[in-house]
């Protein structure tokens, strides 16, 4: 291969990428876009948490009644924009000082999402890191989709290999299951033997929410209808956040582990954007623009609209993929994508950077 016959040459290839980066970064810092936005997360902050409690009051308020189905529906969606609320203060972006951030996410993910910080924090980072990178990015390990040929062939069962292969047309309705797998993940992280920052906080925090909720439910509603109200509840939240993270990386290209790449590749070429209207922008939290956010993780949720247009145009300058489609179309390139990995079959999306490597 020609990087490690001339080491010379990766040198400067590593001296050059570098350098890239290093001017983005500028232009984007000389457009005012990593500056703090408090007006408009302060906004946030007070509204999302007053949105809710307002929903609680109308739900107790209405009582004992089917119609409290759609309270669930609106509390879904509240909690999955107050989640995004949380993403962004884990990523530094709403504060300069990072206690106070840490404390937002707590706050916002403990008490109000029943989600635990510390264990979401410990899992982003690590995605953040290696976006797509097999053995080391766990948001690519999942318990139930097979993002990887590899996890596919390691199916047993003839069921669990049919299910695999079929597993696109399973996708939607997985994903009525993820707010239960986050409340799960939490908990089991809080009480497990490994280091969690907080403990205390978070365990308290975590049984007000999951425990009082739960409660309140059942205090108001006869039992099935409390049983049926949760349900609908888990169900839009987990279908919201999983609709708006999988477009993200799902049926991008994957890279084996033993592939070093620039960290301007390595976050753009493995990303994809969702571009649509404001309201689009306003549905995802922002998560539509995961190129511009991996690039620039702390930067605020507003600036990366039009960060968008610089990092695009410095990408096609340099002859670095750029991905960004419709939301529609990115959701059957992923359903796509990982029918063709129940299948077995290798690469189904080959990075062009593992494939210019092993052409040569």
């Amino acid at each position: 291969m020609a990087d490690t016959a001339n080491p010379s040459t990766a040198h400067h290839r590593s001296i050059d990428a570098v350098s890239s980066f290093t001017a983005l970064t500028e232009q984007v810092r000389a457009a005012g876009l990593l500056r703090r936005r408090y007006g408009y997360y302060w906004s946030k902050l007070i509204g999302l948490p007053l949105a809710i409690l307002g929903l609680l009051a109308v739900f107790v308020w209405v009582g004992d009644t089917w119609w409290q189905l759609f309270t669930a529906v609106g509390l879904g969606i509240l909690f999955a924009q107050v989640a995004f609320l949380g993403h962004d203060a884990a990523h530094r972006q709403i504060f300069v000082s990072g206690r106070a951030n840490d404390w937002a996410s707590l706050i916002i993910g403990d008490l109000f999402i029943g989600m635990s910080y510390g264990w979401w924090r410990h899992k982003h980072a690590r995605h953040h890191a290696n976006p797509n990178k097999e053995g080391t990015d766990p948001d690519i390990d999942l318990p139930i989709i097979a993002v990887t040929p590899d996890r596919a062939r390691a199916a047993r069962s003839p069921l669990t290999r049919w299910a695999m292969s079929h597993q696109g047309a399973f996708f939607f309705p997985i994903l009525t299951l993820e707010g239960v797998s986050l409340h799960a993940s939490s908990v089991r992280r809080v009480l497990s033997r490994d280091h969690v920052e907080r403990r205390s906080w978070e365990i308290a925090l975590l049984a007000i929410r999951l425990g009082g909720f739960a409660a309140l439910a059942f205090v108001v509603l006869s039992p099935l209808t409390a049983a049926v109200f949760l349900v609908v509840e888990l169900a839009v939240f987990g279908v919201y956040m999983g609709s708006s993270f999988a477009p993200n990386h799902k049926g991008m290209p994957m890279v084996p582990a033993s592939l070093k790449l620039d960290f301007l590749r390595r976050q753009t070429e493995m990303s994809r954007n969702i571009h649509g209207s404001r309201l689009l922008d306003v549905a995802m939290g922002g998560l539509n623009y995961q190129i511009e956010h991996h690039l620039f993780p702390s930067m605020p949720r507003p600036h990366l609209r039009r960060a968008a247009v610089i990092v695009r145009a410095h990408c096609e300058a340099h002859g670095i993929r750029y991905t960004s489609t419709g939301l529609l179309a990115s959701y059957a390139i992923v359903i796509r994508y990982i029918n063709r990995v129940g299948l077995g079959e290798r690469d189904p999306f080959d990075c062009p950077l593992v494939a210019q490597r092993r052409a040569i």
